[in-house]
């Protein structure tokens, strides 16, 4: 049961370790700029288990067309990320490579260019897309607790001692205090 979150710290390599540390800082910091740190880190560990167990309910299906590697690295995760962004955005066209396209599109071009990344399971990162999309689109309304639950949630044992740390950035959990925060920066 453990691996359902633990495969998210799993590295083979240096090229892989890097493109999972540049993906970990581009797609997890904004978006836990959106969301705050409590509810991040408990999106983060969803995102992890849903994406391994939807990979796990459809590996026996794709190994029998296509050779799966095993799910492995943060990348599942930010594709999850990154699908509830686009989905809840409320832009609707974004410049990717000069061409306007529809910003829920982006997390599928992504993906394709996931594909380049060393290590990665496309699988995997098909996986973590899909939960992202039907978290953004509401189909998890049970992961989705409102900010008072948030606000409490930073008042609690390991998220206090996240906001003494030096050097680490805490974000709150109500959109008043971020916006408060953000203003007095």
């Amino acid at each position: 049961v453990h691996r359902l979150i633990t495969y998210i710290f799993i590295y083979e390599d240096l090229p892989s370790l890097a493109c999972g540390a540049v993906i970990i800082w581009y797609f997890a910091g904004s978006f836990e700029k959106k969301v705050g740190t409590a509810k991040h880190c408990i999106l983060t560990a969803a995102f992890s288990v849903l994406s391994a167990l939807l990979f796990l309910l459809l590996e026996p299906l794709v190994s029998r067309l296509l050779e799966v590697g095993d799910a492995r690295g943060f990348l599942p995760v930010a594709f999850a990320m990154l699908g509830v962004s686009t989905t809840r955005s409320r832009i609707k066209r974004t410049l990717l490579f000069g061409c306007r396209v529809p910003v829920v599109l982006v997390p599928w071009f992504g993906l394709c260019t996931a594909w380049f990344v060393p290590q990665s399971s496309l699988l995997g990162n098909l996986c973590g897309l899909l939960v992202g999309e039907a978290y953004g689109l509401g189909y998890c309304f049970c992961l989705d607790f409102p900010e008072p639950v948030c606000s409490k949630l930073d008042r609690v044992f390991p998220f206090t001692v996240l906001k003494r740390m030096p050097g680490l950035k805490y974000i709150p959990g109500s959109l008043a205090e971020r916006r408060a925060s953000e203003n007095s920066t």
